[in-house]
């Protein structure tokens, strides 16, 4: 059991780790040799210049300005001087809409903080329970409702602060619903022109055996949206054309690399092995190999997209369908399109930078099986999982553990090793724990077959938070529970385990502490220092870099990570709406972390992070969800607690709680959450209006003609790509129907190429 001494050993080492990367952070990034790794979004946006292009040699590496130094911590101020409007312009309304999560932590837990230590710690402090019992405490553990005796009619205030805790979370998450729904409208209809405003994913067009995918996408369209449909891009599996592309990029930046280091030094060739890893097999010059296989590649990759275009097994029953205004779109994804609800399914297209092509290529039919077998292995991940949380919660309890092993008492009697395993080392152990587990998650969600980097961001940070949840939170109370108490469990009877179970959930306080310190103190602080993008840019700068086009291409700017950084968020709303009733002395810890991350999480979103998609915060409903569930979590953990501390009078009271949650959460999603998932059409005609008024010549067909081609095909440095990008072009034109059935078109399409003129022209022209 961890006192507060540990705590604060603890406390001191995050502290002082927290403070090294700060101070480390703002040295370094006053080093002109620094600056794209620290000003990366900056230069993206082409408004900084390299220091190291001028002046002195010395100056060109090492900021020689004393004053600087002085002014070393301006970042901080600098980080919270820009409005959110132009934050909005700058990063994207993704970026200020995340960054209004740590607001709203603040929002709830300041108050409550505030009210908990004014009230509900001297009502916990001033008993004396846990010194005449028999259980492992600590002081941590005077401070929570662990001190009140059974059947207390104090046990009042904690219900009455349950409440106050509950309507005040439910106030500020209905502000802040309502603010971000209208920000995202407001976005919506203020932003510039993108292809997805315009167009829709069609998937699992049905076969026909006297038409291609894309006669048949043409076809419908022309007869069901024959006043509005534009044209059709279709979807290809070009896989693994992809993966010889980024094949052929890898080989050009080894070739890139053993030319710069023969540059510099002539007297010798380079040399590589061509086995496994570059360690065994045959020895051979580096250029010459790198070169042949480049021209082996060029030829692999015309083959296959030769093989694209000419099989039709290559053509998916899929096909990006673009419309000639934001009204038509708007109305053709969000209704049915055939009297088969399985065929002919619609949704809004990702935004081309959101795509993730991958998953194009995957069948429609498949993915329900897919998301079965992705439910089932996540189910054992998480619960497999439980083995090492609780070889973790062993080192988090060894004062537990020594009745049972006694030989080990001479080690950790040593108050520091004793201070440093039980205050610092089982939060870090968990963390190492956890790195691997986004990685894991994110393969699991594109096996499922998402369609948008967006998409899978989101449904891997709902994966890592139910994980979280079972893992972190629940597994280390469970675990703790069993573990603290050990000697008590053998020894009482069984009516008496509930009880014991009561007071120990809430001694697992300490322990999330140090979690808390480690992951959300020194944690966040390296965020900011970026020490592996640090390295790994300055490694590519000395090996592979050769013009500023490189240079730019060495730069990581990186992204916010919504898959792992909204669910960390979570844990700490849960952990603060959880304790914040049970051991308000976990609060504060919980606000330095809020506070923290968000004035570094603000300096990177202006500074470094390049966000690679927009979605319009269509995120937040699931922030909303979780936060909500969170307090219902909270609510029915304490009443579980209360029962096994005789409260009879007051408990019931707090069963309403819940069901007073929950309808306010209906309520937030039937008033708010349509605003993230649909387009009204009253706004849609409004933006389409103004458009005509003020672009009446617009080429929209031009502008949307290649928004959805493949990446691989949009290569500029490949010639042959020009020939392929018209056969596509072609596909997505009116063709003549080879089709006997009149289901779709009543007439043969005698429609040109050069223009899309509407149904009644066709009829017309038939005549």
């Amino acid at each position: 059991m961890a006192t507060l001494g540990d705590i604060g050993l603890a406390a001191a080492i995050n502290i002082i780790s927290a403070l090294i990367f700060l101070v480390a952070f703002a040295i370094l990034r006053l080093q002109p040799f620094n600056d794209r790794v620290y000003f990366p979004k900056w230069y993206l946006k082409g408004l900084r210049h390299s220091p190291t292009h001028s002046g002195a040699f010395v100056t060109k590496f090492v900021n020689v300005d004393w004053r600087a130094y002085i002014r070393f911590l301006n970042w901080i101020p600098d980080a919270l001087k820009m409005p959110e409007p132009e934050l909005i312009d700058h990063a994207g309304l993704d970026s200020a809409v995340y960054l209004r999560i740590y607001l709203l932590g603040l929002k709830i837990f300041v108050p409550i903080t505030l009210l908990a230590w004014a009230i509900l710690v001297p009502v916990n402090w001033t008993n004396s329970t846990l010194t005449k019992s028999d259980f492992t405490y600590s002081d941590i553990d005077k401070l929570s409702i662990s001190n009140v005796p059974l059947g207390s009619l104090r046990f009042w205030t904690h219900i009455i602060m349950a409440y106050a805790f509950s309507f005040w979370t439910c106030y500020v998450l209905k502000t802040e619903y309502a603010k971000v729904a209208a920000m995202r409208l407001q976005f919506v209809a203020s932003e510039e022109r993108r292809p997805d405003q315009y167009t829709v994913l069609v998937r699992n067009v049905p076969p026909d055996a006297d038409e291609s995918v894309s006669e048949c996408v043409e076809h419908f369209f022309l007869v069901n949206h024959q006043d509005h449909y534009l044209m059709h891009q279709g979807v290809y599996n070009a896989n693994k054309l992809a993966k010889l592309v980024k094949e052929k990029k890898s080989k050009q930046n080894w070739l890139d690399y053993y030319q710069l280091k023969y540059s510099r030094d002539q007297s010798k060739r380079p040399t590589m092995k061509t086995g496994f890893l570059g360690c065994f097999g045959a020895k051979v010059d580096a250029i010459e190999h790198q070169i042949a296989e480049i021209e082996r590649l060029t030829k692999e990759i015309a083959e296959e997209k030769q093989r694209v275009e000419k099989d039709p097994k290559s053509t998916m029953p899929a096909s990006f369908v673009s419309f000639k205004s934001r009204w038509g779109a708007a109305v053709c994804a969000q209704t049915q399109q055939s009297r088969n609800p399985t065929l002919w399914l619609t949704e809004w297209a990702p935004e081309p930078r959101d795509v993730f092509w991958d998953n194009l290529a995957i069948p429609y039919v498949s993915l329900t099986i897919r998301k079965l077998i992705i439910a089932v292995a996540f189910f054992f991940l998480t619960f497999f999982f439980m083995i090492p949380i609780a070889f973790v919660q062993t080192l988090a309890s060894l004062e537990g553990i020594r009745k049972k092993a006694p030989f080990l008492k001479v080690i950790i009697d040593e108050p520091f090793i004793k201070a440093f395993i039980q205050g610092f080392l089982p939060g870090i152990a968990l963390k190492i724990f956890l790195i691997f587990l986004p990685t894991i998650l994110m393969m699991m969600s594109k096996f499922e077959g998402w369609l948008s980097i967006s998409a899978l961001e989101r449904k891997s940070a709902s994966k890592y938070y139910i994980f979280t949840i079972v893992n972190v939170f629940l597994g280390n109370i469970i675990a703790g529970a069993a573990f603290e108490q050990l000697s008590t469990f053998l020894n009482q009877s069984a009516n008496q385990i509930p009880k014991t179970i009561g007071v120990a959930v809430p001694m697992k306080a300490s322990f999330f502490i140090t979690y808390v310190m480690v992951d959300g103190w020194a944690g966040i602080a390296g965020e900011i220092l970026r020490l592996k993008p640090l390295i790994f840019y300055h490694l590519k700068n000395f090996f592979l870099v050769k013009t500023e086009k490189d240079r730019e291409e060495a730069m990581d700017p990186g992204s916010v990570g919504f898959n792992t950084g909204e669910p960390q968020i979570q844990l700490y709303f849960l952990l603060g709406l959880v304790y914040a009733v049970v051991t308000p002395f976990l609060l504060p810890f919980i606000l330095v972390f809020f506070g923290l991350a968000y004035v570094v999480y603000r300096h990177q979103i202006i500074n470094v992070y390049n966000q690679e998609y927009e979605s319009a915060a269509a995120f937040w409903p699931d922030v909303h969800g979780r936060i909500i569930f969170a307090l219902c979590f909270s609510q029915l953990s304490l009443l579980g607690l209360l029962s096994t501390k005789h409260a009879t009078q007051s408990a019931p009271f707090l069963i309403a709680l819940p069901v007073l949650t929950i309808s306010f959460h209906l309520y937030c999603k039937g008033r708010y959450e349509p605003a993230f998932t649909k387009y009204p059409i009253q706004e849609a005609r409004m933006r389409d209006t103004l458009e005509q008024a003020r672009e009446p010549n617009l080429n929209l067909k031009g502008y949307l003609q290649n928004a959805y081609v493949h990446p691989v095909f949009k290569d500029d440095d490949e010639d042959e790509d020009e020939d392929f990008m018209m056969k596509l072009e072609t596909d997505s034109v009116l063709v003549p129907t080879k089709r006997q059935s009149r289901m779709n078109t009543p007439v043969p399409s005698k429609v040109s190429a050069g223009s899309s003129p509407s149904l009644p022209d066709a009829v017309t022209h038939e005549h």
